[in-house]
């Protein structure tokens, strides 16, 4: 039942992405425990959640100060139907031209960009397509914003173990960077895992 409840409050929103329960969450954490840095909030997110983490920059700039967006499904026009119409429905145009889709369209949002965001795609993902990333970036482009982009060549939607490492020490460099304001150590190696 809780499910469905879920469900029934976010079909046909997934612009949504549960950020206003996020930000609210955040702000009553920040009133209970003062070290809580409101004012340097960083959020990352792969897939979905590439998505989701692109979403916040744009809805909430005033809030989120640094996005780190791995292989983000941007716009659902764009993507495979059955995720779009599993949580927004069939998509459809009014006669006004505004498309059911639209609130989920990050693109859209482009020109709302304020703080710090590294788009990150594998060149081969075949779950999320590359172009999902690069379209994101196009519209960026247009709206004339500073962002960052790193393209892994080779990488599939879950990057791999060889790129993993990698992966994870540019993401802790970017928060370190853009959030602390502090210089990471250049080039520092990340250990895989040791294999059971």
């Amino acid at each position: 039942m809780a499910l469905q409840a879920f469900h029934d409050t976010w079909y046909a929103d997934r612009g949504d992405n549960t950020l206003p329960d996020q930000v609210a969450g955040l702000k009553q954490l920040g009133q209970r425990y003062p070290w809580i840095d409101l004012q340097r909030v960083g959020i990352w997110g792969h897939s979905g959640g590439g998505n989701a983490s692109t979403d916040a920059m744009l809805r909430y700039p005033d809030f989120f100060k640094v996005a780190w967006s791995e292989s983000g499904n941007h716009d659902n026009r764009n993507y495979e139907d059955d995720w779009g119409e599993k949580y927004q429905g069939r998509l459809s145009v009014d006669k006004e031209g505004k498309g059911s889709y639209d609130n989920q369209a990050n693109p859209l949002l482009a020109a709302n960009l304020k703080g710090r965001l590294m788009l990150v795609h594998g060149s081969l993902d075949d779950n999320v397509p590359p172009y999902e990333s690069l379209l994101m970036a196009d519209a960026l482009i247009k709206a004339n914003k500073t962002f960052d982009m790193l393209v892994l060549p080779n990488a599939k939607h879950a990057y791999g173990e060889a790129d993993t490492p990698y992966v994870t020490r540019r993401r802790w460099d970017y928060f370190v960077q853009y959030l602390l304001g502090a210089t990471p150590p250049d080039n520092y190696r990340m250990q895989p895992l040791p294999k059971h």
